[in-house]
């Protein structure tokens, strides 16, 4: 009898590789049959590199091929373990009902500013028709209570589909959540990463938060377990950095820049924000100073190849407005409502782009119409 290839793969498609399902063939482990006279040579590959799967897979083929095909048959196998691929663990967390984008604005070092562009751009999108929400997860420095002037407030619990949530504080037309709402003004907290990380989740995901086209969280400075932990329970849209022009900030955003584009966490980066950017003295409305440097995000943002999103600039009533808890992209008519106004244009401008090629976020629709946006399903 005349040994056939075919006959061969015939009968090696009746038996599995260890591990696997599908039979050899089907695999993809069969890589070459040779028959020559009563000769027959098997080039197979398996996953498993354990001794005892590799005498099985031998035994198993000499066998078939001498009970299916011919009893005589000189069978010689030829095993090459391959480790199976490994596939990148990205940190992706899971959605929450009714939120249709999240921005994560973070800072490399903390003093720039971080957070009052959160409290600015989370009231520069209400103003804009958007409903917001702000995440506070600045959990050893939280500072939305005081720039919302809602210290004194606390979230009560409401029933949602017949479990207890907490219902978010609400101010301005802005949600917000924050561990100040649970601690005393004076209160250190003084917690391992476990602990912040479940405090964090509880506001995520027992929060009644409804229907929100933007939820803002602001990260604490730096890079660390907080920002990871925030990662794997959350799908972020994308991030925005802080920085103030200086090289010793600029240094940091590079870095937390960097965090957001490892492989494992491929956060796309919508932009950079460079903040405290020049000082114009109210005598001299014409004149700019450089006290930090000149143009120091602008030309970062370049070398990342990531869009500069907006240049605010220092101004005491920014500061004051934060103190007072009204921020400042809520006075009327100024130059820095208008300064926050295009900052917050361009953050949306940016998620447009973001989620227009991203195919996996296709779901989550924005237009623009008449100079303002607005978030469609």
């Amino acid at each position: 009898m005349k040994i056939t290839k075919e006959a061969i793969l015939k009968a090696l498609a009746t038996i599995t590789v260890p591990g696997e399902g599908q039979n050899m063939v089907e695999s993809g482990a069969v890589k070459n049959v040779v028959t020559f006279a009563d000769e027959v040579i098997v080039d197979i590959t398996i996953t498993n590199p354990a001794m005892q799967a590799r005498k099985k897979t031998e035994t198993e083929i000499t066998n078939v091929i001498k009970s299916e095909v011919e009893p005589n048959a000189q069978v010689k196998v030829n095993i090459k373990v391959e480790a199976p691929v490994q596939q990148t663990n990205e940190i992706k967390g899971k959605a929450i009902p009714g939120i249709q984008n999240i921005v994560a604005v973070a800072s490399g070092k903390g003093g720039v500013g971080k957070s009052t562009v959160t409290a600015n751009l989370a009231v520069s999108l209400s103003k804009m028709g958007f409903k917001v929400g702000v995440l506070d997860a600045d959990i050893y420095g939280p500072s939305m209570p005081i720039m919302f002037d809602v210290e004194l407030e606390r979230p009560i619990s409401v029933t949602v589909d017949g479990k207890s949530k907490m219902k978010p504080v609400e101010n301005y037309g802005v949600k917000i959540l924050s561990i100040g709402f649970f601690t005393k003004p004076d209160q250190a907290v003084v917690w391992r990463g476990p602990m912040a990380a479940k405090a964090l989740n509880q506001m995520i995901f027992d929060a009644a938060w409804g229907e929100l086209d933007f939820l803002l969280i602001d990260l604490p400075p730096g890079t660390g377990d907080i920002h990871l932990s925030i990662m794997q329970s959350l799908p972020i849209t994308g991030a925005v950095v802080v920085s103030t022009p200086q090289n010793v900030a600029l240094a940091d955003a590079k870095k937390g820049v960097a965090m957001f584009q490892q492989e494992s966490i491929n956060v796309p980066v919508l932009g950079i924000i460079e903040n405290m950017a020049y000082f114009t003295p109210e005598e001299l409305p014409d004149n700019k100073y450089y006290i930090f440097g000149k143009q120091g995000a602008k030309n970062l943002a370049q070398d990342l190849q990531v869009p500069l999103l907006g240049e605010i600039p220092l101004v005491q009533s920014i500061r004051e407005a934060g103190d007072y808890g009204r921020p400042a992209a809520m006075q009327t008519g100024t130059p820095l409502e208008a300064a926050f106004e295009k900052l917050t244009q361009n953050v949306v401008q940016e998620v447009v782009n973001r989620n227009e090629n991203l195919p996996e976020t296709e779901a989550i629709k924005i237009t623009t119409m008449a100079g303002c946006s607005a978030v469609k399903k």
